[in-house]
This record gives C-alpha cells, structure tokens and sequence, in this order.
C-alpha cells in the first residue's frame, strides 16, 4: 500500500478510536435487546436501533427491512450507490440473531471489565453489526470513497440455518466482486479463508414389534437397526479426507418389554469440499440397512456448501494481511470446522474473506466477550478493505 492508503487508514483508525465510548455504548444497547432465532418482538426492536442509526448515516442511500411472519426481520443497507464507477458490490454480511434465549441477561448482565466488554451475543455477532454502521459512517465523514458499492445485509435466522435469508444473501452475492463476513474471528483474531460445509438428515427406521421376553426372535428392532448405522456414520470419522459424522439426536421404541418398531436418528456432516460433499449426498441417498427386515427412510440435505481456500480467497487474505500490517498488527489465517452465511456466497464462485469481527470470546457460551481494544483496530481493517476492493 502507498503512503497515501496508511495514512487514510491511520485517519479511520483515530476516528474509530475517539468515538470509542459512543460505539461501546451503541453496543450496549444493542446487546440488551435479546433476539434469539425466531423471536419476532427481539428481531423488531434490534433492527429499530439498528435502522435509526443507519438514517444518520449520510453514505447509506437505501434502508430496507425484510420481514419474515413470525419470525424477524432481516436488514438490507446500500451505502456509497452510485457515486463510484463499478456495479459490482462488495457485500458485507452479518446476523443479528442468536442463540441465548430470552431472559439470559437476568444473569448474564452487559459488563465491561479488564478490557472485555461481556453480553450474550456480543461476540456472535452484535458488536459488529454496530461496527459496520461505524466503518461506513467513518468513510462518509472523512470523505473516503470506496471503489465499489457497499450493500450490508444483517439477517435475522443464521444461527438456525438461515432458511429464509439464504435467497437474500445469495441475491446479493451475484451482484457482488467480494464478499467481508463479520463473523467472529479464530482465536487470536484470525480471519477465516476455508470453512467446512454442513448438511444434516434424519434417518428413520420401521421394524417389527414384538414381545421382548416371549418371542424377540420375531422382532426386528429399529433401535438397534440406528445403532448400526450410527456405528457406520461414526467409525467414518478421523478419515483423511474431512468429513464427520455426528449422530446428535435419538428418538424410537414404544415400551421396555417390547422390541422398537420405530425409531430415528438426526445427523449432522460437516466436510471441506464440493466432492466430499456430493460423496456423503450419494451414500446418505443409497443408504441400506443392516437387517433387511427394517425399512429406513431418509430426509434431508446439504446444508451448505464448503466455503474453500480458493485462489480468490488467498488474494483476499493477503490483501487483508497487507492493511493489517499498516495498522502495526499480524493478521493470521485459520481453516475452520463451522459453517456460515458466507458459504452460500462462496459456492456462487464469490471470494469470500470471513472471521472479520471484533475479537473476543466465549462465543455460544455464559461468558462471551469482546476485546475493547480491537474496536477501532478491526474497524480500520474492514474500512481499508472497503476502501481498496
């Protein structure tokens, strides 16, 4: 980068830094209005501060709330439209929703202490929902036009599989050169350039009832028919290949004394890449049984795509890496097991650069955090990139 670039990114950098106490306090409250996956009231009320700080926003030109009946709204922002010579977008996205469910903050009280700011949902991902209306109000008040539009999508169900707003987040990505996902960073505050994909079925069985004491022989147990499976699934995993088989939930039988007519089991399969992906497709779809007496059934799907370490990726990365180190700090890179909105994008051939949200930590958990001092470091980082993209 030239001497012009460090010095814009040295001029964010200041001004993220000197309105630190307003975005902490922007973020309190945003964290204080609990929105769990599919809580309308909490989804309404978080887009409501999110949307009246977006209108103070001159950059912004297009607010747009996308709801979802009985369930939340998702946010949809167009800043810098317009005024640059490209069509192609970069596509910032994020959630607001998450997985603390209401009433968590009568014991899980906002707090700032040693450095950390605590709240359920601060790290995962609140705090950088509010950071990406500061980075966007940073440019427009230094005067700093990026190359490329800014469209800023928050949805409201990713925690849960993002059933409703994968058609936005793709929509976006095919207008979009490259899409910035606020997700939470690796530890250490590492971006992410590959995550693995998810899919997820549920396997049934259906075998023959019958009395366990006088005459089990005529049975054939559904129960123990997934327990096979699950067996199979299981003994996959530690393969060299990526993919993992986890059997998370099971429901069957009827009675002790009787053998399980029915049963079923849910799975969850994560892997690195498309072909692995369609190789669990295939077995999950030709899937047969151990007892030829017991019928399975199978439901279910890939998820997401695997969001790979592609050429597109890489340059990304070390675009990043380069801002990164005009700001005095080393951006390291990690390949990681969880899935995001930002696979749909990259399995659109969308380079997709993600963990770009505050550090922190404890995310999921009654102690998660962010790091104080990351703010206006991480917000400087995605400006830059704005900027340069």
């Amino acid at each position: 980068m030239n001497q012009s670039d460090k010095t814009e990114l040295m001029a964010v950098h200041a001004l993220l830094a000197s309105r630190q106490d307003e975005i902490l306090g922007s973020i309190c409250k945003l964290v204080e209005i609990e929105s769990p996956s599919g809580d309308f009231a909490g989804s309404h009320d978080v887009v409501d501060l999110l949307v009246e700080t977006a209108r103070t926003i001159p950059a912004i030109s297009a607010v747009e709330r996308i709801t979802v009946p009985g369930y939340g709204e998702h946010l949809r922002l167009r800043a810098f439209d317009g005024q640059t010579g490209n069509t192609a977008t970069t596509l910032v996205l994020g959630h607001t929703d998450t997985v603390h469910p209401r009433g968590t903050l009568s014991t899980q009280i906002v707090r700032s202490e040693a450095g950390r700011l605590y709240g359920p949902g601060v790290f995962d991902m609140k705090a950088s929902c509010v950071l990406a209306l500061e980075v966007l109000r940073t440019l427009a008040a230094l005067d700093f036009l990026p190359r490329s539009p800014v469209t800023l999508l928050l949805t409201c169900d990713e925690e849960t599989g993002s059933l409703t707003g994968r058609q936005f987040v793709e929509e976006e990505a095919r207008r979009a050169a490259q899409a910035l996902v606020l997700e939470p960073p690796a530890p250490g505050g590492q971006v992410k350039t590959a995550r693995k994909g998810a899919g997820m079925w549920k396997v049934t069985a259906r075998g023959v009832a019958a009395h366990a004491g006088l005459n089990p022989e005529a049975g054939a147990s559904a129960i123990l028919e997934l327990a096979r499976q699950t067996e199979r699934f299981h003994s996959m995993n530690g393969s060299t290949n990526g993919t993992s088989f986890n059997v998370g939930l099971v429901h069957g039988g009827t009675r002790t004394n009787v053998v399980a007519a029915e049963a079923e089991i849910e799975l969850d399969v994560r892997f690195s890449s498309m072909k692995e992906a369609l190789s669990v497709s295939e077995l999950m779809s030709h899937l047969r049984p151990f007892d030829e007496r017991v019928k399975l059934g199978v439901t279910g799907s890939i998820n997401r795509g695997p969001l790979e370490r592609t050429e597109g990726v890489v340059k990304l990365y070390q675009h990043a890496r380069d801002i990164a180190a005009c700001l005095n700090f080393e951006l390291g890179e990690q390949s990681v097991g969880g899935a995001s909105d930002g696979n749909f994008v990259a399995a659109l051939d969308v380079p997709v650069l993600d963990g770009l949200g505050i550090d922190g930590g404890g995310a999921h958990s009654a102690n998660e955090y962010i790091l104080i001092s990351d703010i206006a470091r991480r917000g400087a980082l995605i400006a830059g990139l704005i900027t340069s993209l």
